[in-house]
């Protein structure tokens, strides 16, 4: 469809969860528009009211689909995970170095070394190697997401007077973490290409939220006492989860959403 002096796609998705009407601007499918299933009365036929609702968003959708592909060059100018690339690590970025071994029945290896030209990510391939660059270095980073997650609990759990019964590390899209009643926890592997004090901040969040859930202000206070940074780590975290999230791949995940009035 036409949005001012541009054409603009979308995708329709039928979501049985979907009460109305939301519009995505997803980092690999672009302007995403969720409605509810074609079984549900009004929604048989929805093209005319999600133009209409786009055509009145028409400076959101602009302004974030800009944004969409400026992120996407950013990440293609980065290169991620291969000779040369950059790749954040610990909130700076890092090229990547790659180098062979003739030796099989080796692992290929990470590591992390200082060079005339900044920072390095030094992979060593074993010979026969059968991974890509990018699942060596996810797996290399996952560890080290581990170590630096299981070192901020241990430091501000039993501050915070809390205990965890399980922290998981995955790599979900759209948190950096979560807290159950039952005191496990879970955070993204992602965190370990933020700064330290973000990954710190994220782990406070959710070991705060075993004595309070919810975000009141009781809940602030408990937050802020162990991080006073927290509003400026969390600002972080919000301005570069796309390229945090297209770090090792291709494109950048959901960028924004708006629901229907």
């Amino acid at each position: 469809m036409r949005l001012g002096q541009r054409s603009v796609e979308y995708r329709l998705r039928r979501s049985s969860r979907s009460r109305g009407l939301r519009v995505t601007i997803d980092g690999r499918n672009g302007v995403v528009v969720a409605v509810p299933p074609a079984t549900r009365r009004g929604w048989a036929h929805p093209e005319a009211q999600v133009e209409s609702f786009l055509r009145e968003r028409q400076a959101w959708v602009i302004r974030h689909v800009d944004r969409l592909d400026r992120e996407r060059a950013a990440a293609r100018a980065r290169g991620g995970a291969r000779e040369g690339g950059l790749v954040p690590y610990r909130g700076e970025l890092h090229r990547i170095s790659v180098r062979n071994q003739a030796q099989r029945g080796r692992r290929s290896t990470v590591e992390r070394s200082g060079a005339e030209h900044g920072d390095e990510l030094v992979v060593t391939l074993a010979g026969g190697e059968r991974r890509s660059i990018e699942r060596i270095l996810v797996a290399w980073l996952r560890e080290r997401a581990v170590e630096a997650i299981e070192r901020a609990v241990a430091a501000h759990a039993p501050a915070l007077n809390v205990s965890t019964s399980k922290v998981d590390i995955r790599d979900p899209r759209s948190r950096w973490g979560s807290a159950s009643r039952k005191g496990r926890l879970m955070f993204s592997w992602r965190l370990v290409l933020a700064p330290p004090g973000s990954l710190e901040t994220v782990v406070v969040h959710e070991l705060a939220h075993l004595r309070v859930f919810g975000h009141g202000p009781a809940f602030w206070s408990l937050v802020a006492a162990r991080r006073p940074t927290h509003l400026a780590d969390r600002a972080w975290l919000r301005r570069n989860s796309h390229a945090l999230h297209a770090a090792l791949e291709a494109w950048p995940e959901a960028l924004e959403t708006l629901d229907e009035a």
